[in-house]
């Protein structure tokens, strides 16, 4: 199934460059390349019942029945269905209408598919595609690919969604972080959300929830509904919800569950920014588990969320990261989506770059989340993954581990696993919990084997300290920091290693822009005047030495503008603790200033994960 996987991929992608270079920018490929897929992808799942819907449709038609949509369901064997006479074959049929005839087939979709293939607003383009000629020749070369299910099953077409996605956003150089994450961290992600919880999983009629505030295609919860129901329960009730705010990958994430048959999972992905346009308000879920993008502003929903977090309860109140990150806002969304205890509590898995871990100085937005995450004890494990594990982006990253029932042997405790351990191999240094993969895509060149991914969740259920762990109290991470302000005391003299410094300051190698004689002259005469100061006498006060200062050079006929007598201030002054207080602080004692943070701490965790 992989190299047909790969067979796929190789065909689908080259049709861009061959049919849309020159008439299409680059960026736009992946807005007409994408929903043809999809299309096609839904003609072949529906081709084997599309003359059945069209006969019962006529005859519901002829009852004169209105609400069709459950027996025209029935009659696809599918969630959706499409009602129009037209196929990819068929609109072959006819080049000269295509446009229209291709309108009239996408308008055909049962309203649920409906909204997925809006979403890719394919039809702005599909008039322009006709003009150029080119609409008749991307039909042509998609009819020839079998997207059959009995051929392509729906884990390897969720794949190739995702290697056409990770393709064209390398090619646009977009965000590293987003969109994408490898189907074994994934899957190492789910084991380590669910740790612990089998028993409650194995229960008879069992319901649980599972969350992705930014699921993008829907990896995440498509293969945490599979681990649940292949590996532990095939009864239990496993409902997915999610949210994404790229139209195309949420169309991609719908579309996909649509054709499983989990219309009711369908329903409960959400468009939209999760952070600006909650599309779960008042929901809260068992399992939640994301990758948000990475170092992505926030700036377009700056006015939401400052406002959200000045509100008493509000999602961010803990605190807000700068503006160049939102990583830490999408841990903070999740956390308000935890069950209380008398529901069950929740457990979250988030994957994230070093950034979250030690960015931001004591009282800053960074340092309070960490403080308040910490404080609440809901951190249970941080887990360094191998590097090169990613598609676009070489990275370093983690997976936290968090929730609100801890077992008692874990309170106010949080555990480090090492996963981004190196080991000797002869001369080379290799990884101790990945292997190398035989062909790279884009910077991914190692992989979790089932095996690694075992090994990686036993750690972390263990609980125990050992060659790859450690376990912290929680209040290892937090510090004090204090900043003592004195008074700035300098003096000031002009001997000729101080006069020397002047010579380098901006504002006086500026006296003499490209060699002009005027200005090394007036250069000449100021360090000769400075010089008649003495290089031997020392001022220790400030306002002392400039009335010597303006005195020599006013016997000089010398008039200094501010931005060269700062230059000589700067020059000629060394820190004197003996000197008089030159005014910048006026206080007759230290002044102290204290804030409470972790970033330093786990800055120097993050080096011990990676040493």
């Amino acid at each position: 199934m992989a190299e047909s996987i790969q067979e796929i991929v190789n065909f689908i992608w080259p049709v861009a460059d061959e049919i849309l270079r020159d008439d299409f920018k680059r960026g736009k490929y992946p807005d007409i390349i994408l929903p043809f897929t999809v299309l096609r992808r839904l003609d072949c799942v529906l081709a084997g019942t599309k003359e059945k819907v069209l006969t019962r449709h006529k005859d519901l038609q002829r009852q004169g029945i209105q609400n069709m949509d459950g027996q025209l369901r029935r009659a696809a064997g599918h969630s959706f269905y499409n009602i129009s006479k037209f196929d990819f074959s068929k609109l072959l049929d006819d080049a000269k209408n295509i446009g229209k005839n291709l309108i009239a087939y996408i308008n055909g979709f049962s309203e649920n598919m409906l909204d997925v293939v809006n979403n890719f607003g394919l039809r702005n383009n599909i008039d322009l595609l006709d003009q150029k000629g080119l609409l008749f020749l991307l039909v042509k070369k998609f009819s020839t690919v079998d997207l059959h299910p009995d051929r392509v099953d729906n884990h390897a077409m969720g794949t190739i969604f995702e290697e056409l996605i990770r393709k064209f956003n390398e090619q646009t150089n977009e965000n590293p972080g987003e969109h994408f994450t490898p189907r074994e961290v994934i899957r190492l992600m789910v084991h380590l959300v669910l740790n612990g919880d089998r028993g409650i999983l194995q229960q008879q009629q069992v319901t649980r929830t599972v969350f992705d505030p930014a699921c993008g295609s829907g990896g995440m919860l498509s293969i945490a509904k599979e681990y649940v129901l292949k590996g532990i329960n095939p009864k239990a009730d496993i409902r997915l919800f999610g949210q994404e705010v790229n139209a195309e990958t949420y169309a991609v994430c719908k579309s996909d569950m649509l054709i499983k048959g989990d219309d009711r999972d369908a329903e409960n992905v959400k468009p939209e920014s999760s952070l600006s346009k909650d599309g779960h308000p008042l929901s809260t879920f068992d399992y939640m588990l994301t990758n948000p993008p990475y170092g992505k502003d926030w700036k377009k929903e700056q006015g939401f969320i400052t406002a959200e977090a000045a509100k008493p309860g509000g999602r961010f109140g803990a605190g807000l990261p700068r503006i160049s990150d939102g990583q830490l806002l999408f841990l903070q969304h999740m956390i308000s989506k935890m069950k209380p205890m008398a529901e069950g509590g929740s457990r979250i898995a988030i994957v994230m770059n070093g950034s979250p871990l030690f960015t931001g100085d004591a009282g800053s937005g960074e340092s309070e989340i960490r403080r308040w995450i910490l404080e609440n004890d809901w951190l249970e494990t941080i887990v360094a993954l191998p590097g090169q594990l990613f598609y676009n982006t070489g990275i370093n990253t983690y997976i936290w581990v968090l929730t609100n029932r801890k077992e008692k042997r874990r309170k106010g405790k949080v555990l480090l696993v090492n996963g981004a351990a190196m080991r000797k191999e002869g001369k080379d240094e290799v990884e101790v919990f990945a292997q190398k993969m035989r062909k790279s895509l884009g910077d991914k060149r190692n992989e979790l084997s089932d095996t690694y991914i075992d090994e990686l969740s036993r750690l972390a259920a263990d609980f125990m300290e050992g060659l790859y762990t450690e376990i912290f109290d929680t209040t290892d991470f937090g510090y004090r920091k204090i900043t003592v302000e004195r008074p700035l005391r300098l003096n000031f003299c002009a001997s000729e290693g101080r006069i020397t410094r002047l010579r380098n300051e901006p504002a006086f190698v500026s006296l003499c822009p490209d060699g002009d004689e005027v200005g090394k002259a007036y250069q000449k005469l100021m360090i000769a005047t400075l010089q008649k100061l003495g290089p031997e006498e020392i001022w220790r006060n400030r306002d002392e030495f400039l009335k010597a200062l303006d005195a020599r050079m006013e016997t000089a006929e010398i008039v200094l503008p501010k931005p060269l007598k700062k230059a000589i201030l700067s020059a000629l002054s060394e820190r004197d603790e003996k000197a008089d207080n030159v005014g910048k602080f006026r206080r007759d004692a230290p002044h102290l200033r204290s804030a409470v943070g972790v970033s330093d701490r786990l800055a120097a965790l993050q080096r011990s994960l990676t040493k």
